[in-house]
């Protein structure tokens, strides 16, 4: 029997929970948890790749890099990206190596520093809308607008949050080398989306001042590691039409007509749940006999045995 492969994009919330302090030891804690959930996925028999988001992290690097410019030169948003890669990317190859051994699986976990090209003439430079960093009250939004010329919106309900450029993700320049260790690794790659360059007339690379969706980056992923599963795990159980209203709607399933017209209808908001389902519905799209699957963390497992989440198909 041949072996499903799984890309599994991980959300803000597998990493740092919202209501602890942002400490690098309260944050390991929580990957501790979620490291369990992906030990589980790997002991099912799946092969799996994963993706993990960085806006809480980079934003609070870029903050600590600025705040300490008087003291030491603050360093370029893509550099300030690739540190959170690398960390973050730690964080999970040691959970997920102790998951595993508790399980007595032995599989050896990897993290690939992964850049992503994209086309510097995206039109989101031009409209800022990924949220990073923390939270802030919309006086607090307001003054930093004013004093660093940071673009602020308001966040799904949540607060408000400084927003940079997500240009969309063209090619990843290290997936030959992820190709090679898929079959003897779990491997953490595209982390944070992938740190975003340009690629230069002469083939340099140059890094850019983005941060690129992660969900795009997991869905490029799965596509090129040919994946029989895109997995995005969020903090709802379901995806839901009618957010938080009276008529509130969970759906376990959506064909991509379905999905295409609730996006159009304004059901999912942009730089929460639309670019979850707009990576799920391009997955589908471009492989019509596979599927998508988006649930919250701990219901992953369950998900995968079609108990509960929401799958999205062709059909």
């Amino acid at each position: 029997m041949c072996v499903e492969k799984i890309v599994i994009a991980l959300g803000g919330n597998a990493l740092q929970s919202g209501k602890g302090p942002a400490t690098a030891e309260a944050q390991l804690d929580v990957v501790k948890n979620t490291c369990e959930h992906v030990a589980k996925i790997s002991g099912m028999g799946y092969e799996i790749a994963v993706v993990h988001g960085n806006g809480p992290q980079v934003g609070r690097i870029v903050m600590a890099s600025e705040a300490a410019k008087e003291v030491t030169p603050a360093m370029p948003f893509d550099v300030c990206g690739a540190m959170s890669q690398g960390y973050i990317g730690y964080h999970i190859q040691q959970c997920l190596k102790y998951a595993l051994n508790k399980d007595n699986r032995n599989v050896p976990v990897v993290t690939v520093a992964t850049q992503m090209i994209v086309d510097e003439k995206d039109p989101a430079f031009q409209n800022p809308t990924k949220p990073i960093g923390p939270f802030y009250t919309e006086e607090e939004a307001k003054a930093l607008e004013a004093e660093k010329g940071y673009t602020m919106k308001e966040d799904a309900g949540r607060g408000y949050r400084r927003v940079v450029a997500s240009p969309l993700p063209r090619r990843i320049v290290e997936i030959e080398a992820v190709k090679h260790l898929w079959d003897h690794c779990v491997v953490i790659t595209c982390g944070g989306g992938g740190i975003p360059v340009i690629e230069k007339p002469d083939g340099t690379l140059e890094g850019v001042a983005a941060v690129i969706d992660k969900d795009f980056a997991a869905e490029l992923l799965a596509e090129q590691v040919d994946a029989d599963i895109l997995m995005i795990l969020t903090e709802v159980e379901k995806v839901a039409i009618n957010f938080n209203k009276p008529d509130q709607q969970e759906l376990s399933k959506m064909t991509l007509a379905e999905a295409a017209r609730y996006v159009e209808e304004g059901h999912f908001p942009p730089g929460s749940m639309l670019p979850k389902v707009e990576a799920a519905m391009k997955f589908v799209r471009t492989y019509p006999n596979k599927k998508a699957i988006i649930t919250s963390l701990d219901k992953a497992v369950e998900a995968l045995e079609g108990k509960t989440g929401t799958v999205i198909t062709f059909n």
